[in-house]
């Protein structure tokens, strides 16, 4: 069975949890955590979820703690590692790698929320499990 870890990160910026607007032309919006694959020169999951952040957001992280982890069976198993992290600071023109740099994949577009249930609720962000989490915890995550 072969198996591929994803990072993604639940970032805060202030009172804020940012969160990405991803669009293809033609298509409907959805909205996504900051993140992707680990790849083999990555030290880390730590080292891939800020690899991932920088290429995505420009942007750069302090400590980043682990909350959960989902695991998705299939032809090739995919165990999502979710992070919280605070952003420290962010500036878009410094976003690079595949992704933002390939007109294919869409549009990456940064996306602040309130910090509260009902705001995480309202983006019809996924996975459910995740939803779930963070309308449980986002309240004690600004305390």
């Amino acid at each position: 069975m072969r198996v591929r870890h994803n990072v993604r990160a639940v970032l805060l910026d202030d009172d804020q949890l940012v969160f990405l607007r991803r669009r293809w032309p033609g298509c409907l919006p959805y909205y996504t955590t900051v993140g992707g694959g680990v790849e083999p020169y990555d030290a880390d999951l730590e080292a891939a979820l800020r690899r991932e952040v920088m290429e995505e957001l420009g942007a750069t992280i302090g400590v980043a703690t682990e909350f959960l982890t989902l695991t998705e069976p299939g032809k090739v198993t995919v165990v999502r590692h979710y992070f919280r992290a605070e952003v420290l600071d962010m500036d878009l023109n410094r976003r690079g790698g595949p992704e933002p740099d390939d007109a294919d994949t869409g549009d990456f577009s940064p996306v602040r929320v309130a910090l509260e249930a009902f705001a995480v609720s309202a983006l019809d962000l996924q996975p459910p499990e995740l939803v779930g989490y963070l309308r449980e915890h986002a309240k004690t995550w600004g305390a």
